[in-house]
């Protein structure tokens, strides 16, 4: 009875992440390093990546948070790959040691693991690029609002592709969220210059030019009614930290 009902809860969720069955996801995990140990810290995570880390799907990214609750905290990013690598991941000699001795030491308590599913078809990568910087909005959906969300959704990305075609973009969705951490849906647009967040997009109008006159008052009451809150971080990509370079391949990004 007690798993019964803890699928019952999970309902709202299932909704938003499983929608095919081979599909590629990113293991996301936040670190927080002491604020006195932060070289020893990067230095061991950059030598931990650069030996494990280095290459194929289990090749992994580093960020830098500069903004909100969770300032001057790195997002390891790992991925994508599918579900099933998990279980043949390869257990390289050494590594639980190497970041138990190396970095983990030079780290706080204060850490979470995420699992998001990239959603292909709702996102854009139209050309090869490098990473530099990444605006992350994440949004919190309701309970049993989630496939209205992904609909919604869908609207963006035909105003995207259609308006703004070279502007790259993904949607990724959370495999395990909950009720309280606000990170069900996330919109992550790529970027090179801090002077794009300056720019006028006016998606207002172009929404309106897409969908018809007045369509988008209407999304906004329909997206209000779907989702219940919404925060952003800006993360800054940190090559040195990374055993991944920050190239990004848009074959890669496409049909997964």
């Amino acid at each position: 009875m007690k798993k019964i009902f803890y699928w019952i809860l999970l309902l709202p969720f299932l909704a938003i992440s499983q929608n095919g069955n081979d599909y590629m996801v990113f293991e996301l995990g936040m670190l927080s390093p002491k604020l006195d140990k932060i070289s020893q810290f990067e230095s061991g995570l950059a030598a931990h990546n650069k030996k494990y880390h280095k290459d194929g799907q289990y090749g992994a990214r580093v960020y830098w948070i500069g903004n909100g609750a969770n300032t001057g905290k790195y997002q390891w990013v790992m991925g994508p790959l599918p579900w099933s690598a998990f279980d043949t991941r390869p257990e390289k000699e050494g590594h639980d040691e190497d970041w138990n001795s190396n970095v983990l030491p030079y780290m706080l308590p204060e850490t979470d693991q995420v699992y998001m599913k990239f959603e292909t078809g709702l996102s854009n990568f139209p050309k090869d690029f490098t990473i530099n910087k990444l605006l992350v909005d994440y949004y919190d959906v309701k309970p049993f609002q989630g496939q209205k969300a992904m609909a919604l959704l869908e609207k963006i990305k035909k105003v995207m592709t259609d308006k703004f075609p070279e502007e790259t973009f993904g949607i990724y969705t959370n495999e395990l969220p909950n009720s309280k951490d606000g990170n069900d849906i996330a919109f992550i647009s790529f970027f090179e210059k801090s002077a794009w967040m300056g720019e006028d997009w006016k998606f207002a109008d172009k929404y309106n030019e897409v969908h018809g006159a007045g369509s988008f008052d209407t999304f906004l009451k329909d997206w209000e009614n779907v989702t219940q809150g919404k925060y952003s971080e800006i993360w800054h990509f940190e090559p040195e930290l990374s055993g991944l370079s920050g190239m990004i391949k848009s074959a890669d990004r496409q049909g997964n």
